[in-house]
């Protein structure tokens, strides 16, 4: 995917900041309206632009605005470009999202709205039934709980915050990250408390199922299946992959982790409860460690500059 800005600048610098992005290479075509922005006020200058050129574009812009009070900019994906002459850089473009659309969706699928709320605690429901479940129907629980449960963006924010040293992302990701988690395992709780009450299941169900003792005894291979989990979401946030993010997900056991926290708590098995915050421990460790090395590796290599946001 390609990207179209559409930029609102003062009339002042309308021809000049023409002239300086007309120059970017990677810049395919450019169009001015004059005076056609009512809100805020001024010309808008429309770029279609490769991945790997829109970082300059961005850059170029900020530098000729005095002020970020006069600015307004918004992006979009362009599914192709058909352009002959610049064929061959076409098919060369890379595969990254500029920095303030990375924010943009973290901050969509992280915000603690109502729909959050439901989803991290449905999700919660469903780990827990596959903590005390056979193999098969405990894989699809596992699975089902991590990919529409989403607490991975509220994580992965953290790093990006600190990255670019935005800390309102660090303190927002912080929050939908205990406002969502407190939800999932209170959910998770209640559901094996219900369970149990129901004759369901048992607290020797639960303490004695295989993968209950994979989670609180991990293996260096199931660390490592989960780091790479971590490195891979990371990396499809900031290549803008989201249609493959849930392999890392179900790599991660940050579901089925939280789950045992509450399932735990509620039957009153402590040890369970502190296991399974070790392992969600680890799990968000990575996450943030790596996410601190993966987005500062994209900063200094790929962006090497501030969100405009």
């Amino acid at each position: 995917m390609h990207r179209n800005l559409a930029l609102t600048v003062p009339a002042a610098i309308t021809e000049s900041l023409s002239k300086q992005l007309v120059e970017i290479e990677d810049v395919i075509s450019l169009s001015v309206q004059i005076g056609a922005s009512r809100k805020p006020v001024g010309d808008i200058i429309t770029v279609q632009v490769l991945n790997r050129g829109a970082d300059e574009v961005l850059r170029q812009v900020r530098a000729a605005v005095a002020s970020p009070e006069e600015l307004s900019i918004s992006t979009a994906e362009l599914s192709s470009i058909i352009d002959p002459v610049h064929g061959e850089q076409v098919l060369n473009d890379r595969d990254e999202a500029i920095w303030e659309e990375v924010e943009a969706g973290l901050r969509h699928q992280g915000r603690p709205t109502p729909n959050y709320a439901a989803l991290m605690a449905l999700g919660g429901v469903m780990a827990a039934v596959g903590l005390v479940s056979d193999p098969v129907p405990q894989a699809i629980a596992f699975i089902a709980a991590s990919i529409i449960s989403p607490g991975f963006e509220p994580i992965a924010a953290i790093p990006m915050g600190v990255v670019l040293r935005r800390w309102h992302v660090v303190g927002r990701g912080m929050r939908s990250v205990l406002i969502g988690y407190a939800l999932f395992i209170l959910t998770a709780g209640l559901t094996m408390l219900w369970l149990v009450g129901a004759g369901e299941t048992s607290a020797s169900a639960l303490i004695n199922n295989p993968e209950v003792r994979n989670i609180s005894n991990p293996s260096l291979k199931e660390l490592l299946v989960s780091a790479c989990g971590a490195a891979a979401g990371i990396v499809i946030i900031a290549a803008y992959r989201r249609s493959v993010i849930a392999g890392a997900l179900i790599a991660l056991i940050l579901m089925p982790a939280a789950a045992l926290i509450g399932s735990g708590i509620a039957l009153g098995q402590s040890h369970l409860a502190l296991e399974g915050l070790t392992r969600f421990g680890i799990d968000v460790g990575f996450v943030i460690v790596l996410g601190l090395l993966i987005f500062y590796i994209k900063q200094k290599i790929v962006h090497r500059r501030e969100s405009l946001e």
